[in-house]
């Protein structure tokens, strides 16, 4: 058979050889002359194989140092980027991770994000935050005034400095103010995850207290994206339709799952896990076209599910181990290679990255800190909620993006911004270590955080409460 097949093939290829085909214009709808996609899937799976492996050898080094494993991650884009290999060895960087596989990255990254956002909301208990819905508003809030006048203020000093002449003040200052109102959600959701308090009531409020602040926060950008393009009326319409959607979904939507999840153990097939995924896909989609940003259309989703039910905890298991070890490092990755650090060429732009540490830090811890304490919180939870609070990265890149895209900001200034996210990140752990997380949930014990909570969302509640109560050391898995 094998020599029969060969000898047909030699007939048609003897015919074909006298065929003449039509010019190269193009090729399967690609362009002649486009790169090969086989190419850009090299490039795509080499990245991250670099960005993975680097990313979870430094996350093991930081949580030697007690740091959370999402430090490492953006640490290893940061030496992956531009500003160490791309010094020290340009071509390994060209080849590891070239600028033609951004966009590609970028999506896979996003999804990761998206992703885990929804098993954030998924984990996140509504009843205990309706209990404290004052002290949740009046402290989100506190936190986004206080750092937006106080980057205002800043904006006096950098204006003349890192702006230039054809960039109004006032649009210069709303974004400073903006800039630093930002809190990290996914960075601080990591942390809390991390340090197994994601289900304290100091975690809850935090987890709330960022979700309104960044809903907020985007909202305020949109407001300041308007005021640069000399539309007010778009940032109008983002935040009513932003209320609209929210309205929708937790006044229509999530009655219609509460009474079609069952709480009971059930397994899930694979309509149920599809249509919620579609559903996902959906709700991430409308706060992406509102303007507000996909994740928190994913998180809104995942919180309208009941917890305990069995579709929470059946996707968690499903999606956990995919999403923080494959795609969630990506994104973290991808932020981080986006920072320059040879910009910061002297020591003038030094000590203005420590102004700006100093004033974003005061902003958010003083302002978290007052509101805590106004709404009957005792002076150490309120400041380990403001430290929790001063977490800042990936959202805040997010913005520094757009207002380098609107020249706004000058690259100097934009990677100022960046250090001081990370900067803010990194003394998120430490200084929350020494107010004690326990503070604010006395049955919380240290040594909690280094149990295997990673069952702490996926199990039921009577499996969940004999594991933390007993005497022998869990299994670990990742730090968490």
């Amino acid at each position: 058979m094998v020599v029969g097949a060969f000898g047909v093939f030699l007939l048609i290829r003897r015919h074909g050889e006298t065929l003449v085909a039509q010019a190269p214009t193009t090729r399967l709808g690609v362009p002649a002359g486009t790169a090969d996609a086989s190419d850009t899937l090299f490039h795509v799976l080499l990245a991250l194989v670099a960005v993975l492996a680097l990313g979870r050898l430094l996350a093991r080094l930081f949580a030697a140092l007690r740091q959370p494993p999402v430090v490492g991650e953006v640490v290893a884009g940061v030496l992956l980027g531009p500003s160490l290999l791309g010094r020290l060895a340009p071509g390994v960087a060209n080849y590891v991770l070239p600028v033609s596989i951004g966009p590609f990255l970028s999506v896979i990254a996003q999804l990761g994000v998206i992703l885990y956002m929804f098993l954030v909301g998924l984990d996140l208990d509504v009843d205990l935050i309706r209990k404290r819905v004052h002290r949740t508003v009046a402290t989100s809030h506190a936190s986004i005034i206080a750092p937006f006048l106080l980057g205002s203020t800043l904006a006096l000093y950098l204006y003349p400095r890192l702006s230039a002449s054809d960039v109004p003040f006032t649009s210069f200052a709303l974004f400073m103010g903006v800039a630093m109102s930002i809190t990290a959600f996914p960075v601080l959701a990591r942390i809390l995850t991390d340090r197994g308090i994601s289900q304290t009531e100091l975690g809850m409020i935090a987890l709330t207290c960022a979700a309104v602040d960044d809903v907020t926060a985007w909202c305020l950008l949109a407001f300041v994206v308007g005021i640069v393009r000399a539309s007010v009326g778009s940032a109008a319409l983002t935040a009513a339709l932003t209320l609209a959607f929210v309205a929708i979904v937790v006044l229509v939507i999530r009655p219609a799952v509460v009474r079609l999840v069952p709480g009971k153990p059930h397994r899930l097939d694979q309509e149920t896990i599809a249509f919620t995924l579609v559903a996902l896909l959906l709700s991430a989609l409308t706060t992406e076209a509102i303007g507000v940003h996909a994740i928190f259309g994913a998180f809104l989703l995942g919180a309208i599910v009941p917890p305990e039910s069995s579709l929470a905890r059946g996707l968690a298991t499903k999606l956990q181990d995919l999403v923080t070890i494959l795609l969630l490092p990506a994104f973290f990755a991808f932020t981080g290679m986006r920072t320059r650090v040879e910009l910061m060429a002297g020591t003038a732009e030094w000590t203005m990255l420590a102004l700006i540490v100093l004033v974003a830090t005061a902003g958010k811890f003083g302002g978290t800190l007052i509101a805590g304490r106004l709404a009957g919180m005792s002076w150490r939870p309120a400041a380990s909620l403001g430290i929790l609070m001063n977490t800042r990265g990936l959202m805040e890149l997010i913005v520094l993006n757009i207002g380098l895209d609107l020249h706004v900001i000058s690259p100097t200034l934009f990677t100022m911004m960046v250090l001081m996210a990370l900067t803010t990140t990194i003394a998120t752990t430490p200084v929350l270590e020494f107010f004690g997380a326990e503070a604010f949930y006395p049955g919380a014990s240290r040594s909690m955080s280094s149990r295997a909570l990673s069952v702490s969302a996926l199990s039921p509640p009577d499996a969940v409460q004999k594991l933390l109560g007993a005497n022998e050391d869990l299994p670990v898995r990742d730090g968490r």
